[in-house]
């Protein structure tokens, strides 16, 4: 087991679908169509070249059958025929669905039964194989894997339409693809056979009751691994599923009720479940779990509580459900009636030599020459994969003698204590690289890349990749893939070893050391007022809000400190910061209405102040932020204007979402050059925003129910990094004609804009722009034209726009917008005013849906665009007959009048 983490992320495949098909049969025809369908809804599909079996090709052809999830067979009328066809299905059946991924056979044109039975053309066909070769075991297994492809779920296509029946496939191969394969081994040593034990003991086939598993072992061994690897084989065949991972630690960084939050999201599908407390959790669950087949992991157990919370019981899931358990604690599995259990042992000398030979030479075997010494590695490790990993990365590139000094170190060191050998990769890092680990070790073990990245930078001052890059190299910590992020790992063992050198700076005084975690020891420090200049970091996060007593002074004495991180405590009393070294605040919950009168924020990077009820910058209006890179006041609800920011060249990001109060923003906001992200999403009240903007670094600009807002800025220059602009639920009335500058935009929303009256046509000319919504803007009635632009030559790249419920929308603004919307191919007009459908939306040739619902004023359909596929209007009360017949004639499926019209039924219709 290679690779011992504590997480695991989705593999990236190089294929989600394999194609297996008789060219002369289906190339040109279904297959074609579906391997385009497949493609056109992002599955990365596999289908060969023609001469792809010649020659080389095989070698390919495998290639590409091993990298991917599924496979789909297309059984054909000649399939049979083919013998590199029947050596494909061989190949598929051995590499997929031996290994746990799915392979769909799809019956095209051809009775299931006679590929199954091998009748008719494929007893024919294998007839004619058994002539034309020797090898009857050969036939055989082409005879065996048909019959086994055949009796898997499938599709077989009947007297329909071969587009409904290619949509079919295509929807439920991409639902089965969107669950992510949890990738647990870069080398799989060892993971076979044990995985095979787990299946055993799982019962997966059996659907009577409902199988507890637990996998023990020691830290570092490779339980996660495991398990992840046991998931990957049988998840498909569940209703549902879900991975707890890092219980242990997430339990303390979270309440327990959130982990079961987790769990429901994952298994029932939906967002934002709230269940309020533990106990409240637990008969939901069960209540909506009890009849589902559920597949859950829950890693890394360490308390009893977590169990009761998260699978209290067999009676919590439905039939057939299977739970996989990963502990240190065997007891825990045992106090939990668990009574299927598998203890993970250490790897083999064969496989701990391959795993080790792997890290230590890049390659499956040992170099010769360092047989007898590699030996010696292995009697230390023990068979530990993480111990086997480290050293081997450890000794990668070095010379004999460094080996022999390595191993003579490890020697003088007891091999059950792994840490003193994590150690020892520790000891050859340099200063700044030991630095960065012990950072990652005390507090950002399981954070995203990006943010510990960020908070490196900001508290060391310097860029932490390179040191990053090492750290990976010598296996101490893991960037891992989850949820389509990137977060940091780092093994159990490996954070111990970091935080007990931190905790060896001073083993019983905690204000003497360099790094602050521990709640307990935090407010040791603060109270007792043991602060010194020692101390670097403090981050001080508790499960809950709660009152802390403190010494006001504490702080003070840290005259090094630089990154001061305090969420759900509340203080009490004047607040002193050190003066000459923070560079990152971030507070939660701040106490007090500013910061200290005396405090220099010169070298301050990160500012991250939110849901500070007090903070309004009272009085600090003109403070220097000349480093400041961060600033968040989001939740400051006593905030009413952001002040003169001249003097804050290097921001980066200003959230401010959720300031109820917020009125105005400093017009110096929009000459921030580096700014990326401006975030002013639900600020209520908020009515002035900079008149000029000039920002052509923005990235992300929200301004979502800004109830209050009246204007939209005029941009003074080009803006190509910001891609949407949210102006839903605004009071603007218009917006200025210099919205065409921010050319980046792929999708704007206007929703619910009650005040707007007008919209330039700059908007819609937009080089990027692709959806464009200004639904219930029931104001709105035109499209204001800017001087000099030709309208003839002009055109958007809309692709979709919706006017939906725009009640004011006249014949005018029809015949204004339609000719710049060219390539649109969904329009919305619902609930207009409209009285004619003008005999300009011919121009709109890419146009193929339209829904005029409820126009009940439209009388006239003047014209079509020649490529309308579907066109919707219901309850158009006024719509002559004329116009009725139009759409009668060239509409392929039209909604009128509560019923679907297809095209065949058309005639029938009109009669």
């Amino acid at each position: 087991m290679a690779n011992s983490t504590s997480s695991s992320f989705a593999y990236e495949w190089s294929y989600d679908v394999f194609l297996n098909f008789r060219g002369e049969d289906t190339r040109y025809g279904f297959t074609g169509h579906l391997f385009h369908a497949l493609c056109q809804k992002g599955v990365k599909t596999f289908m060969d070249d023609q001469d792809l079996r010649k020659g080389e090709g095989i070698s390919a052809l495998m290639e590409a059958i091993q990298e991917s999830r599924t496979a789909i067979v297309i059984f054909s009328k000649d399939y049979a025929s083919s013998q590199s066809c029947l050596e494909e299905l061989v190949m598929i059946m051995e590499c997929l669905n031996h290994k746990g991924r799915l392979v769909w056979p799809v019956f095209y044109k051809v009775d299931p039964c006679d590929v199954r039975h091998q009748k008719e053309s494929y007893a024919e066909a294998l007839a004619k194989q058994e002539t034309r070769i020797s090898d009857k075991d050969k036939v055989n297994k082409w005879r065996s894997v048909l019959q086994a492809a055949a009796n898997l779920y499938g599709w077989h296509f009947g007297e329909r339409y071969e587009y409904e029946f290619i949509g079919e496939i295509v929807q439920e191969v991409s639902k089965w693809i969107n669950r992510s394969t949890l990738h647990v081994a870069h080398h799989p040593v060892g993971l076979e056979s044990r995985v095979q034990k787990v299946k055993s003991l799982l019962d997966v086939e059996s659907n009577d009751g409902v199988n507890m598993v637990g996998i023990y072992g020691i830290g570092g061994i490779g339980k996660t691994t495991l398990a992840c690897d046991v998931y990957n084989f049988i998840a498909h065949q569940f209703e549902g599923h879900s991975i707890i991972a890092d219980i242990r630690e997430n339990s303390m960084k979270k309440d327990l009720v959130q982990l079961q939050e987790t769990l429901l999201c994952d298994v029932v599908g939906e967002k934002d479940i709230k269940l309020g407390n533990v106990k409240k959790g637990i008969p939901i669950i069960k209540s909506r779990l009890c009849k589902k087949k559920v597949l859950l992991i829950l890693d890394d157990v360490d308390k009893l509580e977590q169990l009761e919370a998260l699978a209290g019981g067999p009676d919590w899931f439905g039939p057939g459900s299977r739970i996989i358990i990963t502990t240190r604690d065997m007891h825990l599995l045992h106090f939990h009636d668990v009574k299927r259990t598998y203890k993970v042992e250490g790897l083999n000398d064969v496989e701990a030599l391959e795993l080790f030979s792997r890290d230590a030479f890049k390659r499956k075997h040992v170099d010769p020459d360092y047989l007898e010494i590699s030996k010696r590695v292995l009697q230390h490790s023990n068979g530990l994969p993480l111990a086997l990993k480290i050293i081997g990365s450890d000794l990668y590139g070095k010379t004999d003698l460094e080996w022999k000094s390595a191993l003579d170190t490890y020697e003088r060191i007891p091999h059950d204590d792994i840490q003193q050998i994590l150690r020892v990769s520790y000891d050859g890092l340099k200063e700044f690289e030991k630095e960065i680990f012990l950072d990652i070790a005390c507090f950002f073990k399981g954070y995203t890349l990006s943010y510990v990245k960020d908070m490196l930078h900001s508290g060391r001052s310097s860029a932490p990749d390179n040191a990053i890059r090492v750290l990976i190299d010598k296996c101490l910590i893991e960037i891992d893939k989850l949820c389509d992020k990137l977060c940091v790992r780092m093994h159990d063992l490996i954070e111990d070893m970091g935080r007990e050198i931190v905790r060896l700076e001073s083993p019983s005084e905690p204000g003497e050391r360099s790094r602050l975690w521990s709640s307990e020891d935090i407010l040791h420090v603060f109270e007792q007022n043991k602060g010194s200049n020692k101390t670097e970091i403090i981050m001080l996060r508790l499960s809950k809000d709660e009152e802390v007593q403190w010494n006001p002074s504490a702080l003070e004495k840290m005259e090094n400190l630089k990154v001061l991180v305090v969420e759900n405590a509340h203080f009490f009393g004047d607040l002193v910061l050190p003066q000459k070294s923070l560079r990152v605040l971030k507070w939660y919950g701040y106490p007090e209405s500013s910061l200290p009168a005396d405090f220099d924020p010169k070298k301050l990077v990160i500012l991250d102040l939110p849901m500070s009820s007090s903070f309004t910058f009272n009085n600090q209006l003109n403070m220097k932020f000349k480093s400041l890179t961060e600033m968040n006041l989001s939740g400051c609800e006593l905030l009413k204007e952001i002040p003169n920011m001249s003097e804050a060249p290097n921001l980066k990001k200003l959230l401010l979402d959720n300031c109820k109060n917020l009125v105005e923003v400093h017009d110096s906001v929009g000459f921030l050059g580096k700014l990326e992200y401006l975030i002013m999403d639900h600020c209520t009240n908020l009515k002035l925003l900079p008149r000029e903007m000039n920002l052509t670094s923005l990235k992300n600009m929200g301004l979502w129910n800004c109830q209050s807002l009246m204007s939209f800025p005029e941009i003074l220059g080009k803006m190509e990094n910001v891609s949407e602009l949210d102006l839903s639920g605004s009071a603007i009335s218009g917006l200025h004609f210099s919205i065409g500058n921010l050319v980046g935009l792929t999708f704007v929303a206007l929703n619910g804009c009650q005040r707007l009256l007008e919209l330039p046509r700059s908007i819609f000319m937009l080089p990027k722009l692709w959806t464009f919504e200004a639904d219930n803007c029931e104001r709105l009635a035109q499209v204001q034209n800017e001087e000099g632009q030709d309208q003839e030559t002009m055109s958007s790249h809309v692709k979709k726009a919706s006017f939906h419920r725009c009640y004011h929308l006249t014949d005018k603004f029809l015949s204004t917008l339609l000719p710049c919307l060219r390539i649109v191919t969904d329009l919305s007009l619902n609930y207009s005013n409209i009285t004619i459908l003008p005999s300009c939306i011919s121009v709109c040739l890419s146009l193929t849906k339209l829904s005029l619902n409820e126009c009940k004023e439209l009388r006239e359909i003047r014209g079509l665009p020649p490529n309308i596929m579907y066109l919707s209007a219901m309850n158009c009360t006024s719509l002559t007959s004329e116009s009725k017949e139009m759409l009668l004639n060239q509409v392929s499926y039209l909604c009128f009048e509560s019923f679907l019209v297809l095209f065949e039924e058309k005639k029938n219709v009109g009669a």
